[in-house]
């Protein structure tokens, strides 16, 4: 036997009690789930924004290259899905569809069912994320809770643009993902 292997096997041996988790309470929000999720979204430096008000945007909007994989605004897409994600380098808008959204800090829920390429939300200029309003809980507890063992293999929670900063803390806007997350709550 292999030293690596006899250390292994001594602390195998090593007997342990089973230490049991403490139960996590139930922490409640302090405030309507919407009003807080939109406050938090505004926090992190996103646009909250109703179906009127977001049509009336992408009018007066000069982007070209706009990738819809929501079926609510399909209208919008000029782009078609390439099979090679790598083309979809110079998309400047995505318009994507979210899960659900947590009020306590803003993030959304996206997962491979509504990506049809992993890399659209980092990979866009843009970023524009459709959320049924009813879709919303209190805290990230709540969410891992929702999520649970139905995950598909690839999700992510968005929670603003992309922000970053280096050792000065010069922040540097878009350098990981997109440069601006609009959310339109139906």
């Amino acid at each position: 036997m292999s030293s690596r292997e006899s250390i292994l096997q001594a602390i195998r041996s090593i007997p342990r009690a089973e230490k049991i988790l403490p139960d996590t309470p139930d922490f409640k929000s302090q405030g309507e789930l919407g009003v807080l999720f939109t406050k938090a979204l505004e926090a992190n430096k996103a646009e909250v924004m109703d179906r009127t008000q977001f049509e009336e945007w992408m009018e007066k909007n000069q982007s070209t290259r706009v990738f819809s994989y929501s079926e609510d605004f399909q209208k919008y897409s000029s782009v078609i899905l390439p099979e090679d994600p790598h083309e979809l380098e110079n998309l400047q808008l995505a318009i994507l569809e979210g899960q659900f959204g947590v009020a306590e800090n803003g993030a959304i829920w996206l997962e491979d069912k509504e990506l049809p390429h992993r890399a659209i939300p980092f990979i866009t200029e843009h970023l524009v994320i459709v959320l049924n309003k009813t879709n919303l809980v209190d805290t990230m507890h709540q969410a891992y809770q929702q999520i649970g063992a139905n995950h598909s293999g690839f999700g992510v929670f968005i929670a603003g643009p992309s922000k970053t900063a280096d050792i000065e803390q010069s922040l540097v806007i878009g350098a990981h993902g997109a440069k601006s997350l609009r959310v339109v709550m139906i």
